[in-house]
């Protein structure tokens, strides 16, 4: 089993992300050990999605802009079609998000987690996978899709949708341990 004991895992979301790809990953990380931290554009609560339906909330931590990267060993950008594209829109959560890649910090985004990387422009070259419906934007991006339930590429990991959650988890937890 990996162990992700001292390892500090930053999660960016924010009003709109995808219930199950928030919630499932952060059980499996704090299972193997990790502590987590929810940032997000706003501080108090963020609401999910399950589905089309408006579902729980989860308490942030720090809001993006007083979040460091330093603090963190890696990060999971879960999907949702909302909240990716509310963080895509905040010059900070890009800023964050670019960090880790200039640091080659681990990196993981499911289903439509992966549009806030096309405006980090940390894409290129980069073999990856998403929900489908993303797939010509990550291409244009420079991305090389892949129609697979898991793929890593360097320090980035991808998944295409809740369905491929057991297998995301697994490699996440063995890409965030190294």
């Amino acid at each position: 089993m990996n162990n992700l004991e001292n390892k500090k895992i930053a999660v960016l979301a924010t009003d709109g992300y995808e219930q199950s790809e928030l919630e499932s990953p952060v059980k499996a990380l704090k299972d193997a050990g990790a502590t987590i931290e929810i940032i997000s554009l706003k501080s108090g609560e963020i609401r999910s999605m399950s589905g089309h339906d408006w579902s729980d909330s989860v308490k942030v931590n720090k809001t993006v802009s007083e979040a460091n990267i330093e603090d963190y060993s890696a990060l999971l950008l879960p999907g949702g079609v909302i909240n990716p594209d509310a963080l895509r829109e905040d010059k900070n959560a890009v800023n964050f998000v670019k960090s880790f890649f200039e640091k080659n910090k681990p990196v993981a985004a499911i289903c439509h987690g992966p549009q806030t990387l096309i405006e980090a422009d940390v894409l290129k070259g980069k073999t990856m996978t998403s929900y489908k419906s993303i797939a010509t934007d990550l291409k244009n991006a420079g991305a090389n899709w892949k129609d697979e339930e898991v793929v890593t590429d360097g320090n980035l990991t991808t998944s295409r949708n809740p369905d491929d959650l057991p297998a995301f988890n697994k490699r996440i937890i063995e890409e965030f341990s190294k």
